[in-house]
Formats: C-alpha cells, structure tokens, sequence
C-alpha cells in the first residue's frame, strides 16, 4: 500500500505542477515580481535541474548540471522545451524511484550534498515541496510580475 500512497502523492504533485508549468511560454518566461527575484524561466529550469541532483542522492545518476542551484538569476533566456524536458524525465525518475525503492528503503538514511544524512522519505518530500514551493512563485510571477 505504501508505493501505492507515494505514487498517488507524486501524481497529484505532477498533476498540480502542471496546471502552473503549462502556463509558461516565450511571452512571460521573464516576468518578475521584483527585480531582486528569479524569473519565472529561470525558476523552471531550477525546478527540473534539482529533481535530477536531488534523485542523485538515491543512486539515479544524471548528467544534469545544476546552472542555477545556489545562483541569482542573471537574465539568462533558457529553452523551454529543454525546461520541460528536465521536469518530465525529473519526475519519471521520482516515478522509477517509486516503483524500485522497497519499504525498508524509505526510512534509511542516504548521503545529501545540501541536506547531509538523511531519510530517502525525507529527500522525497523535499523534492515534491520544493517543486510545489516554486510553481507558487512561478504562479504569482505569472499573474503579477512584468518583465523587469
């Protein structure tokens, strides 16, 4: 019953993403709040890039780099199909991590570069707030920011 929870957890998490990412188009991609925060493209690519680094720490290696973890959002235009491609395969992994990861697995603890030692149920839900926590600003950036 436990992957059955999970994936319905990861399915609703797509599923609301989506509703916010599919919005995104060549228009508002640089839409700002404020000139002190990430641009909507700038955050979508954030978003898929981490869903790749993050599913490193539970063995899926990837050869994402991670551009704009940790970095300010210079104004840099990002491809958006690329963008869109990184969240779906991201959240295929999170899919595949699902299926592969026993129920044992969930409460052990893996090696994070950002987290340090915690559990894989943990580093999961880390993920899915994550993505949930910047599709909200993505959302707000949509419908009130400009571009800056």
């Amino acid at each position: 019953m436990q992957k059955e929870i999970l994936l319905q957890l990861l399915e609703q998490s797509k599923k609301d993403s989506d509703t916010f990412l599919n919005k995104i188009n060549t228009e508002n991609a640089s839409f700002r709040l404020t000139a002190a925060t990430a641009s909507v493209g700038f955050i979508y690519r954030h978003i898929g890039e981490t869903i790749h680094l993050l599913a490193q720490s539970f063995g899926y290696p990837t050869d994402v780099e991670g551009s704009t973890m940790g970095q300010s959002d210079s104004g840099k235009e990002y491809d958006l199909e690329t963008s869109r491609n990184l969240f779906e395969q991201g959240y295929a992994t999170l899919e595949k991590i699902v299926n592969e990861t026993s129920e044992e697995e969930w409460l052990a603890a893996v090696e994070t570069h950002w987290f340090g030692k915690i559990s894989r149920i943990k580093l999961f839900s880390i993920t899915l707030f994550h993505t949930a926590h910047h599709c909200g600003q993505i959302s707000s950036a949509i419908l009130k920011g400009k571009v800056v």
